[in-house]
């Protein structure tokens, strides 16, 4: 059993090494106009999230550090 796994894993790793050789020439392009589109849009779209994330955070935090209220309990009296 452990021979059948290495003679499947040699082929596979040594398979997807080469691949990563061919790409090499793809990396000197800066990318298109639409590639930075696509980065910015994402970027603006976790932007948007993290107003209301940081909003929710300092609420939190300004009722966790802020002094408890304080309880009164209220005395009742019988009138006879």
């Amino acid at each position: 059993m452990k021979t059948k796994i290495v003679n499947f894993l040699i082929p596979m790793l040594g398979g997807s090494a080469t691949s990563a050789f061919a790409a090499d020439g793809a990396l000197q392009d800066g990318g298109g106009p639409l590639v930075w589109f696509f980065i910015g849009f994402g970027v603006l779209v976790l932007m948007v999230q993290a107003v209301p994330a940081l909003v929710l955070l300092y609420s939190m935090a300004k009722a966790v550090f802020s002094p408890s209220e304080s309880s009164t309990t209220a005395s009742v009296t019988s009138h006879k």
